[in-house]
């Protein structure tokens, strides 16, 4: 991780991996009523969608990421932010609303009570976790080390980060551990100056609850663009599945669920239609529509089998988005620490998916039914196409991104 050594005093990263596999609230606080999970689900995935916006403006390839380990990991570090520091860091995630008076706590807890949600179906294996690793000689308020852990579970522990490869080594460690083993060496350099780093990660193991039939997968053209078709395995299912259709927007939408409380909600361009008139048209309450307007039907899915792995260097984008003192000598972390001069230097994100057949035994009887008599419609995904994992009950979403082309890794 490459830093400017006179500048450096805190890194910030993210590492984040899935192995895969409505209502609009009113967002007026009348009266003594409170923000709740509704409330800051429904923001964050607006802060998603500008997210990706961002980054789909740099260019046409493969996008994914997880926007609530971003948000979550900076509503953590909201916590020891003061002034125009904490004030953008809120204003940049879209949360600035949901605040009320001086009630510093009332975000974190909705973050608390969102993770809760999730964490509480057991038979979905969705794991988050913070980590905050500090330098031996550096002093952190004991105030935000203790509302950190209670409020995001967060790890603290001590590094010498002068000792550069050993510091490495055991942040290194612990994003394998906490993503399966799927990330691998995500800080490569690590600079002797860094004070302090906040890792954020997110593993999400799904397994399709109607799943695809390895057998029936075969090699399928996938058209990139006009000009361009690559060859892809292409899964293939029959059953019943919940789709809408976006008339504005001119694309059609799957919801094809995992066992446990989470889909993944896939949004395919009719043909003909340019993916990228579709990109600054995707909003919260346009998402939640589409949850609400599904409908069930029979039909034949086609789906490519690809592996995906996307970093971002968010330092460079979060700025466009408000969330800009964080990275000047001006900002104001008094609320961790009282020593001066504390910011961010770098703020990584590094997501991976692997979609491929695999499901339960249990789930391969939900097909048991379906008779050749009656023809079903066909969802054939062989087009660039958007991809959103949800979690059902709260309607928070976990990942998101857009395929391109599933033979680019």
């Amino acid at each position: 991780m490459s830093v400017d050594q006179t500048t450096t005093i805190m890194e910030l990263a993210f590492s984040l991996l899935i192995c895969a596999s409505l209502f609009t609230p009113s967002l007026q606080y009348p009266g003594t009523r409170s923000p709740n999970i509704t409330d800051l689900t429904f923001k964050n995935i607006d802060f998603a969608m500008n997210l990706y916006v961002k980054i789909a403006s740099s260019h046409d390839n493969n996008i994914f990421f997880s926007p609530l380990s971003v948000s979550t990991a900076f509503a953590a570090l909201s916590m020891g932010a003061r002034n125009a520091t904490r004030s953008e860091i809120l204003s940049g995630l879209n949360l600035d609303t949901l605040e009320q008076g001086a009630q510093l706590e009332l975000i974190p807890g909705l973050f608390q009570h969102l993770q809760g949600n999730i964490s509480q179906a057991g038979t979905l294996k969705l794991e988050q976790g913070t980590a905050l690793f500090v330098d031996l000689h550096f002093q952190i308020e004991n105030l935000f080390s203790d509302q950190i852990k209670f409020y995001f579970n967060a790890d603290v522990q001590n590094v010498e980060f002068k000792n550069a490869a050993i510091s490495k080594e055991i942040i290194n460690k612990h994003v394998e551990e906490k993503t399966g083993g799927k990330v691998k060496e995500l800080v490569t350099t690590l600079d002797p100056l860094t004070r302090m780093m906040l890792i954020n990660t997110i593993f999400f193991q799904g397994a399709w609850k109607y799943p695809f039939n390895p057998n029936s997968t075969e090699i399928g053209r996938f058209h990139v663009d006009k000009y361009n078709i690559v060859q892809v395995p292409m899964m293939f299912c029959v059953d019943k599945f919940l789709v809408a259709s976006d008339d504005e927007l001119k694309a059609k939408v799957l919801r094809l669920p995992y066992v446990g409380g989470a889909s993944m909600l896939i949004v395919l361009p009719d043909l003909h239609v340019d993916y990228t008139t579709i990109d600054d048209e995707i909003n919260a309450e346009r998402f939640l529509m589409w949850i609400k307007n599904m409908k069930q039907k029979k039909l034949e899915v086609s789906l490519p089998k690809f592996t995906m792995e996307q970093s971002y260097a968010l330092h460079n984008i979060l700025p466009a988005m408000g969330i800009q003192d964080v990275f000047k000598d001006t900002a104001n972390f008094k609320g961790m620490s009282q020593e001066p001069g504390l910011k961010i230097s770098q703020v990584l994100h590094k997501a991976v998916i692997e979609v491929n057949e695999k499901g339960t035994t249990a789930a391969a009887a939900t097909s048991v039914g379906i008779t050749p008599y009656s023809m079903p419609e066909s969802f054939f995904i062989n087009r660039p196409f958007f991809l959103f994992i949800y979690h059902e009950a709260t309607n928070s979403l976990l990942f998101m991104g857009r395929v391109i082309d599933p033979t680019k890794k």
